[in-house]
This record gives structure tokens, sequence and C-alpha cells, in this order.
């Protein structure tokens, strides 16, 4: 019975508040498109940021919610999936596809939505890696990644020689990372488990 409960809650969230029944759906045809394609298109992720943008201002969440909040929680998306960008460890349709959530999140909750987001596609990453049978390259791949981000960071430039990731173990479509992850907040956010 609490199962069904539980369920109602989530279906009630999706009608009182278009913008996540709308999120959800960005979500799930940008997850379908990267695992078919392995890019998500413009018109998704712009698109969605736009309705982000317009929507917080119609239908803010709370006065300081309005469109200051979707454009932070755009910026905080953005800036927070950019630097995996530039290690090459993200395309560039990950990042526009975080930075929606963010438009349609607000500041606070996109912060919650990237680390759910990171954690899923951890989690992804090592089963692909196991499955695969190449755990120990991609141990090897992830600590040149942070050598070579914590170079970057400490010095304030980046190194002259190109990372190297020599042996790939292939590619992860990240836009279903971001889907579960972005998905899995809000859900556990609207049934009170954080």
């Amino acid at each position: 019975m609490q199962e069904f409960d539980s369920l109602l809650e989530l279906l009630l969230m999706l009608l009182k508040e278009p913008r996540t029944g709308v999120l959800f759906g960005l979500l799930l045809t940008a997850s379908v498109t990267d695992y078919f394609t392995y890019k998500i298109p413009n018109w998704l992720t712009v698109g969605g940021m736009l309705f982000g943008l317009v929507y917080g201002t119609l239908f803010p969440f709370s006065v300081q919610h309005g469109f200051l909040g979707a454009a932070g929680g755009l910026l905080v998306g953005f800036f927070s999936t950019i630097p995996f960008y530039g290690l090459r460890v993200m395309g560039a349709g990950d990042v526009k596809l975080m930075a929606m959530v963010g438009a349609c999140l607000g500041v606070t909750d996109t912060l919650y939505a990237v680390v759910f987001s990171f954690i899923a596609g951890g989690m992804a990453a090592l089963i692909f890696a196991l499955v695969n049978r190449a755990l120990t390259q991609m141990l090897i791949n992830v600590r040149n990644i942070g050598q070579f981000f914590m170079f970057t960071v400490i010095s304030g430039v980046a190194p002259q020689a190109e990372l190297e990731v020599k042996h790939s173990i292939g590619k992860l479509p990240y836009g279903i990372c971001i889907g579960i992850g972005s998905m899995a907040y809000l859900i556990s956010r609207q049934l009170g488990l954080i």
C-alpha cells in the first residue's frame, strides 16, 4: 500500500508542477537519443534552457527563484560540467544538458542534481569497465585525468602536452547518467528520502 501512495505522490508532483514533467520528458528524450547516436541535439538542450528560463520567470518557485534563479541554475549546471568537457571526458551535449537541467531547477537543486548525476556516471563507468574487463585501464585513465586536472588547477594554466588517454575503454553516453541522476534526485526529494 505504501508503494501505491509513493507512486501517487510522484504522479501528483508531475501534475502539480508541470516544469518537472517537461524536464522528465526532455531528459528521457536526451537519454534515448544519446544512447543511439552518442549525441544530444541542440534543439532539445537549447529549447529546454529557454523553457526553464521562461517558465522560471512566469511561474517562479518563490520571489527569489524567478529568472535569476533559473539563470543561476543554468550557470551552475554549465560550469560544474565544463571542466570535464575541457578534459574530453564529456561531450558538449552533456554540458548543455546539465545547463538545461539547471535552468529548470534553480541553483540549489542543480547542485544536488549534478552530484546525483556524477554518482550515476561513476556507477555506469564502473559497470561498463567491469563488463568490458577494462577496470585497470579505466583506473589508469582516471588517474591521468585527475593529475592533468590538478596540475591545471594548481598552476592556473593548462599544460602544453595534450591529455593522453591512450587506451580508451569506450564511449559512455553520459546523457543517460545525467537523466538518471537528475530524475533520481527529484524523485528522492519528492518522496522525502533526502
